[in-house]
């Protein structure tokens, strides 16, 4: 199992056949790694060599390391998608082969906070919608969601529907149409309410993808913020050089 010497610097070798193991079915997704000790002796390595290289496997999320019981390769995820592009987690979730589903947890009406108020240019007495759902791949919860619409920028019968897209709810009267929207993602770990709803473990991160969708006349008509399971969805962006 010792890796071969070339010319690069031991880790990156290190972290490459890691990775083909983990390829090769030689070690499993869920499944807990040798310890230190003895994945540096088959490898030949030393455990400073090898630490690093799981340093940097835990970047990309191959494996996860549990303070206390070991180190373990992560799920690949099952969703990826390029975030340049404004596509619906339906779409994204279809384009893996699965049928997507929505679990409407709350819908109400309040006055806008001062986060609204900034974010929208709305006025102290101008309701905004809140909507709280989760959304489902297969009917597993994978993305918990929190939107937020002031109330004038939808029908007036949105609150009593049972199902619907926002979007289309927001293009429906034809006054309004999401030309762009600015995206923000941080990575968090375990989350009070997003984490159970989603049936995470403990150490389950999640992506908090948050958005400021505009229309054409560039005014921000939702706001969401979106907790996505790591394990299941991964995102990329597309640089081109300029």
């Amino acid at each position: 199992m010792t890796i071969k010497v070339d010319q690069r610097p031991l880790y990156l070798q290190v972290i490459d056949r890691i990775k083909q193991d983990i390829a090769n079915g030689i070690f499993k997704e869920k499944e807990k790694l040798p310890s230190e000790f003895e994945l540096a002796k088959s490898l030949g390595v030393s455990r400073a060599t090898l630490r690093e290289a799981l340093r940097l496997l835990e970047e990309e999320n191959v494996i996860v390391r549990r303070h206390g019981v070991g180190t373990f390769v992560n799920t690949k995820p099952v969703f990826t998608s390029g975030i340049e592009h404004l596509s619906s987690i339906s779409s994204m979730i279809r384009s893996a082969g699965m049928e997507p589903g929505t679990i409407y947890l709350s819908s109400m009406q309040s006055l806008p906070c001062e986060e609204d108020i900034n974010r929208f240019h709305c006025r102290e007495e101008q309701s905004i919608i809140s909507i709280e759902r989760v959304r489902t791949a297969n009917g597993e919860p994978v993305v918990y969601c929190v939107d937020k619409v002031p109330k004038n920028y939808l029908p007036n019968d949105f609150l009593i529907r049972e199902e619907g897209s926002i979007f289309t709810a927001l293009e429906e009267s034809g006054d309004i149409r999401v030309s762009h929207a600015v995206a923000f993602i941080d990575p968090v770990g375990y989350h009070e309410i997003a984490s159970p709803t989603l049936n995470c473990e403990p150490e389950t991160s999640l992506l908090v993808l948050k958005q400021l969708h505009y229309d054409e006349n560039d005014r921000v008509v939702l706001y969401s913020k979106n907790y996505f399971r790591a394990d299941k969805f991964s995102f990329h962006v597309v640089r081109k050089r300029v």
